[in-house]
């Protein structure tokens, strides 16, 4: 099958990997607001990175060694849909239904680490064919918002956990008809705990550089664990309806900015790409808390918007940076170290704090007044603009981007 073959496949599995997480993690906040569960919403987001601290180590023992890439994606897929669909039946007891969500992240997680290291391992140019391709994620992940939320009306309802179960059933099944993708590193006899947690991964492609851009990704992701997990609810509070189809504003804007990022690339170079990417996210938080007061629509919407900025501009850019500075060898688990960092270590300090935050202003209230959310998005604003101004000083990487001209 030729490179070019390859790219609807390809194009289909991120369509339906990111329609799965899309259908239920906008909306899981509202729901569980709805069924007396607000103090503990930050803990369905802290799941995620737990499960993303474990991914590197099924990385390193199976998905490079031992089994064919899209064999592994098939069955995790099949066991994570089967977990969503059980979450609803569990949602009176909030211990069982964050340990439901628990298992569901522990299959889903590993997954983006391995759909990157699959596309990657079939296209031959990083940076026009893969962010073609990616688009087709976050696609899948607006169609998701909308459908459960404007079509479905199913924002604060069980419904978008059985969409997403099903969609990851359907995905586990596709997954095997994908291009064959062996283990990359199939030929080496054990796995050591060196190489599962990307430690020779790291100090293969360890400078000073690069060190800065695993520190920053990390840090970064505190704040942006603020947006995921309380965006949905402040929509909601500033009185706008189908919160999870207003938030899909900002994967909207991420197709416009992933079919860009071919032409910024070879203008902007990687530095400047994630300097871009993070001085969104300051953006973002600045307009969310100046519209807070007075529920200025037009502030919010343009926040949520930004979004396409901040993802791709840093996460995408920086998949393709750690891509492009591995070798075939260590890519699985480099990128599963970028995973253990940024959706693990950085989203679970994050979620735990923005949930601390969170209860903290809300002071026993069932909701928060709109002047609270003000202060609430003032620390993320803060913290993001702290990392940023660090990047701009200490990364001084050079990337070859020829390819791209």
């Amino acid at each position: 099958m030729s490179n070019r073959s390859k790219s609807v496949p390809l194009s289909v599995m991120m369509f339906l990997q990111f329609f799965v997480w899309g259908a239920w993690y906008v909306t899981v906040g509202n729901f569980m607001v709805g069924k007396g569960m607000g103090d503990i919403t930050h803990w369905a987001y802290t799941v995620g990175p737990l499960a993303a601290i474990l991914s590197p180590f099924f990385l390193g023992m199976i998905s490079d060694r031992y089994f064919d890439v899209e064999k592994v994606l098939g069955v995790l897929h099949l066991l994570g849909g089967g977990t969503l669909l059980l979450a609803p039946v569990f949602s009176n007891s909030p211990t069982m239904f964050i340990v439901i969500l628990g298992v569901h992240m522990l299959c889903y997680t590993p997954t983006l680490g391995l759909v990157n290291s699959l596309a990657f391992h079939n296209i031959t140019n990083q940076e026009k064919q893969f962010p073609l391709i990616r688009v087709f994620g976050t696609i899948g992940w607006i169609v998701a918002g909308v459908l459960v939320s404007t079509v479905l009306g199913a924002d604060q309802t069980a419904l978008p956990f059985y969409v997403a179960g099903a969609a990851g059933i359907v995905l586990g099944l596709y997954s095997f008809t994908l291009p064959h993708t062996p283990p990359p590193a199939a030929s080496r006899e054990s796995a050591t705990f060196r190489e599962i947690m990307g430690i020779d991964a790291l100090s293969k492609l360890s400078s000073k550089s690069f060190n800065v851009f695993l520190i920053s990704s990390l840090l970064i992701c505190i704040p942006l664990a603020a947006y995921y997990n309380f965006a949905p609810i402040f929509v909601s509070n500033a009185g706008l309806a189908d919160p999870a189809t207003k938030m899909s504003f900002g994967q909207m804007s991420e197709v416009l900015f992933m079919l860009a990022m071919p032409f910024f690339f070879r203008r902007l170079g990687v530095k400047w790409m994630l300097l871009i990417g993070m001085g969104a996210w300051v953006l973002r938080y600045v307009l969310f808390a100046l519209a807070a007061p007075a529920s200025v629509v037009w502030m919010i919407l343009f926040g949520v918007i930004l979004h396409g900025i901040c993802y791709d501009f840093f996460f995408v850019t920086g998949q393709i940076y750690v891509d492009k500075k591995s070798t075939p060898e260590i890519r699985g688990q480099a990128q599963g170290f970028l995973v253990l960092l940024t959706y693990g270590v950085g989203m679970f300090i994050g979620a735990q704090l923005s949930g601390w935050l969170y209860n903290y202003y809300k002071a026993g209230n069932e909701i928060m007044s709109m002047d609270q959310w003000q202060t609430f998005w003032w620390v993320p604003a803060v913290f993001a603009g702290i990392i940023i101004l660090m990047f701009a000083v200490l990364f001084k990487d050079k990337v070859d981007t020829d390819e791209t001209t």
